[in-house]
């Protein structure tokens, strides 16, 4: 399973979360094998600007994630998300990747399907 976490911290699982999926100056990849992480990788997000959100949902697809985990997403990348399949979880608590990474093992997320940015 691959979880995908917009960061603004290229620390790891103990990276802050960033506020908006987009914007975020990394996106933390963990790979985890029956509930235990196995793997991190911090990836540079590449950016948006001149494509809107467009972009920035082609940018997390080319990650290979199975899971994005948002503190906040517009309504329109959460639809194009839908679209191609790819699970939304909202977390506005855990102040870290690592934390986290606990909900959601937990099974703690709410998994989302429709936009529910306080970013914005």
């Amino acid at each position: 399973m691959r979880l995908v976490y917009p960061t603004d911290e290229a620390d790891g699982t103990l990276s802050k979360r960033g506020a908006h999926f987009g914007k975020a100056k990394y996106y933390t990849i963990v790979t985890l094998i029956e509930e235990k992480v196995s793997d991190v990788e911090v990836i540079a997000n590449p950016g948006h600007a001149s494509g809107g959100c467009s972009n920035a949902v082609a940018n997390i697809m080319e990650l290979n994630p199975d899971a994005l985990i948002v503190s906040g997403i517009g309504g329109s990348p959460a639809q194009k998300f839908a679209e191609v399949g790819l699970s939304l979880y909202y977390d506005k608590e855990s102040p870290t990747v690592q934390e986290s990474i606990r909900a959601y093992i937990e099974a703690k997320l709410p998994q989302i399907n429709t936009g529910t940015c306080s970013a914005h």
